[in-house]
């Protein structure tokens, strides 16, 4: 299985904090945002992986990551996207570097507590199909909201204004190789990208999206707070392994 960090986006969202440069190199207490997924992947025993990135500093992501040593890794694999056309479009410039295999996707700015090898287990015995992370959350209108039927995902809209449930979709999924075929099928949304939400749906709708509820703590670092939030986690975090020493 491959490994696929998507880190592209000019972080609109974060204000001046991203004048000058990409949200996935800010700072997540003392190490930049980009090395939490990647040691996500690593740990759940990724070894080949690709990072797709775009902007006026996407270079910087080379001279900080270099071919990925720090990580017990031989290699990184780079990919630019050119402009603002979604998390789906940003997939979509991975699919040589897939090359028929199954992949895991992190998106650049989820933080997580817990290593995701049994989720990665469960979804490599699954013949064809998807699997995404759920988590609950007291602001699901942010995310694709997953409204579910006893143990059935029925439904995934997209930043809802009343969601159905506070159960969304983090930003970790799982595809088979079809997952380029599929989206070579979707048009544009009403902000003009091609949305990963419509990915898991086109999965829904055949009956082959299964799910995993995340287990521990997780944050996307798209605001502000929400950075402030995933900074004291890991402060907090390396503190208490401190004191254990």
């Amino acid at each position: 299985m491959k490994g696929i960090i998507l880190a592209g986006g000019l972080g609109r969202r974060l204000g001046q904090l991203t004048r000058i440069t990409n949200k996935h190199l800010l700072p997540i207490y003392n190490r930049p945002m980009i090395y939490y997924p990647l040691q996500t992947l690593v740990n759940a025993g990724i070894k080949d992986i690709m990072i797709v990135t775009g902007g006026n500093n996407a270079g910087d992501f080379l001279r900080l990551l270099d071919n990925g040593r720090e990580f017990g890794l031989k290699d990184i694999n780079y990919a630019y996207q050119q402009g603002e056309k979604g998390i789906a479009d940003a997939l979509s410039l991975a699919e040589h570097f897939a090359d028929g295999e199954k992949i895991v996707v992190v998106l650049g700015d989820n933080i997580i507590e817990k290593p995701i090898k049994k989720y990665l287990e469960s979804f490599s015995s699954q013949s064809e199909g998807a699997r995404i992370l759920i988590k609950k959350v007291p602001d699901p209108q942010r995310f694709g909201v997953v409204k579910l039927k006893g143990r059935k995902i029925v439904s995934i809209k997209e930043k809802p204004r009343k969601p159905e449930s506070n159960y969304i979709v983090t930003g970790i999924y799982m595809y088979d190789n079809r997952v380029f075929d599929i989206i070579r099928t979707l048009k544009p949304s009403k902000r003009g990208e091609l949305e990963i939400t419509d990915v898991n749906n086109a999965y829904l709708k055949r009956g082959q999206l299964y799910y995993n509820i995340l287990d521990g703590f997780w944050s996307d670092c798209g605001l502000p707070e929400t950075i402030y939030k995933a900074t004291t986690f890991i402060r907090n975090k390396c503190l208490r392994q401190e004191r254990r020493k």
